[in-house]
């Protein structure tokens, strides 16, 4: 019987030296050598069906990260979605891929997912359309408490945060310095929540247009795009061109 691979042990055009990690100057060229990963920074969107308003919330942040990027990536910025009732592996709505179109965004290639534990355990910042869907991710667990906002809640304490307190961006790191900046713009969101508060309940909601026509998924995505823009700037350091 063939023994196992392990320490010591060669596979089929392997050398048979022990797997003992390299020290010293070897060490150092090792680490000198190994490629570098960009951080990461997850944002997930988080709608009921996943195919509303979500997926528009979603393609409308990543199009405005390229722009204010300009198209260089996105500084380790990954923006996904999910459903809490969502439609595994539907397309986004019509009338949502449509509003993406009037803006200039990408529809192509959407599938609907539903909100499982992983997407909440990877996210560095959650951003729900409604109240019920915050309480739904924070009942999950996972600490997401405090990287848990309606979108329009965190639109509201973003615009509160004084931008020049936060961590400059740095081109010259592999993710521009956009992490960095993202998680203590999330830290001071989060400090500022109990302080700031909506001036009523319906003004930190963003309504269901599913089923409706198109004019009020036009009107839904005009304020879910207003809702994006200063939290594009606090994320970027960049402000929207005129």
């Amino acid at each position: 019987m063939m023994a196992p691979l392990g320490r010591g042990i060669t596979g089929p055009g392997e050398t048979a030296f022990p797997s003992v990690p390299p020290s010293g100057y070897a060490a150092v060229q090792a680490r000198a050598a190994a490629p570098v990963v960009p951080a990461r920074f997850r944002i997930l969107h988080v709608s009921t069906g996943n195919v509303c308003r979500s997926p528009i919330t979603e393609r409308l942040h990543r199009h405005a990260l390229d722009l204010r990027l300009g198209g260089a990536g996105t500084g380790g910025l990954v923006v996904e979605s999910a459903g809490t009732w969502g439609h595994e592996g539907a397309p986004m709505e019509t009338h949502a891929a449509t509003v993406l179109a009037d803006y200039g965004a990408d529809p192509a290639g959407f599938l609907g997912r539903e909100l499982l534990d992983e997407h909440v355990i990877r996210a560095d910042l959650v951003l729900t359309a409604t109240r019920d869907h915050r309480a739904q991710v924070i009942s999950m667990g996972h600490s997401a408490g405090l990287r848990t906002f309606t979108l329009k809640e965190f639109n509201r304490l973003v615009r509160a945060i004084d931008l020049a307190t936060l961590p400059e961006p740095d081109p010259e790191l592999p993710d521009c310095g956009l992490v960095e900046r993202a998680r203590t713009l999330v830290g001071a969101a989060a400090a500022l929540r109990g302080w700031l508060l909506a001036p009523d309940p319906e003004s930190d909601e963003v309504h269901d247009p599913y089923g409706a026509p198109i004019t009020f998924f036009r009107s839904i995505g005009d304020e879910i795009n207003q809702a994006l823009d200063p939290v594009v700037t606090a994320l970027t350091g960049v402000p929207a061109r005129a």
